[in-house]
């Protein structure tokens, strides 16, 4: 409810009670380009393939494609463009990654198949297991156990953070160093629970951001020079990756009764990351 606060003294004015209404937007009005759109070409999608029969398709997600449809065309898209490829009226996403995210994707070619792996999901049958590259040097395996709300303080209005009990949704997050070096640590992240950005969020909460996180890294402010301005040397210079440095790994389909378990190993630029900073990225990762 609002409450009364006194102005100067010989007025009175009123303001809402909450955070919310104080928050700021991260979609200002204001002129800019519109930036270029990831398009898919054709002959790129067999080599994502992982795994396919007449009921999945399961797919190594670039870290630079959206997942879900847009008004650029199918091409635009993992989920357009993965229609286009099977020849089908529609695919269906059985969960989904960041657009800054690499890794596992499965898609369901038939209603029936993606409730049955839908709700799997949604009663934690499946197992998910990430790499990520985190800023500084974690010595030794730490869980976190922390609910998840929106941050209301943050100038990004998608932001989440770690919020007080009863205030948002339970999560727990399992981070494990694989490597150290360079003041960075490669690490397996393993959640018990999907909420949003919640590997992004947790990692931040214990002070070792994802490297290239241009929403829980230095500054949310980050996020919105780059949407006004796109990829700046600027940003390199603070961030080092032009994208999130997490990759779903694996997904394990096994304790939902599905005898399938997916996976892809690091790509290419978090490898290239890796290497230049003094990360032993371990054989089978």
């Amino acid at each position: 409810m609002p409450v009364e606060v006194p102005d100067d003294g010989s007025a009175v004015r009123t303001v809402p009670d909450d955070l919310y209404s104080r928050r700021a937007c991260a979609w200002p009005r204001r002129e800019r380009k519109q930036g270029p759109v990831r398009m898919i070409a054709p002959e790129e999608v067999p080599g994502w393939i992982v795994f396919e029969d007449e009921r999945l398709l399961v797919v190594n997600k670039p870290g630079d494609v959206v997942c879900h449809p847009s008004k650029a065309g199918p091409w635009s898209s993992l989920v357009g463009a993965l229609r286009e490829y099977a020849k089908l009226p529609t695919v269906h996403l059985v969960f989904r990654l960041d657009r800054e995210t690499s890794g596992v994707i499965v898609l369901a070619k038939d209603a029936g198949m993606a409730s049955r792996l839908q709700v799997a999901m949604q009663e934690r049958k499946v197992g998910k297991s990430y790499l990520a590259i985190l800023t500084g040097i974690m010595a030794a395996p730490v869980s976190v156990d922390q609910p998840l709300g929106d941050d209301v303080h943050s100038p990004v209005f998608l932001k989440s953070a770690v919020v007080g009990a009863g205030e948002g949704q339970g999560a727990v997050t399992h981070f494990t160093p694989l490597a150290t070096g360079g003041g960075f640590t490669l690490a397996r992240v393993v959640t018990e629970t999907g909420r949003k950005h919640q590997i992004r969020a947790h990692a931040q909460w214990l002070g070792h951001s994802l490297v290239g996180d241009k929403i829980y890294g230095p500054d949310a402010r980050l996020y919105l020079d780059f949407v006004d301005h796109g990829w700046t040397d600027a940003l390199a210079e603070r961030l080092l990756l032009p994208r999130q440095a997490l990759h779903c790994a694996a997904i394990d389909f096994r304790p939902a009764g599905v005898p399938l378990l997916f996976s892809a190993l690091l790509p290419a630029d978090l490898r290239g990351f890796c290497a230049t900073h003094g990360l032993v990225v371990p054989s089978g990762e």
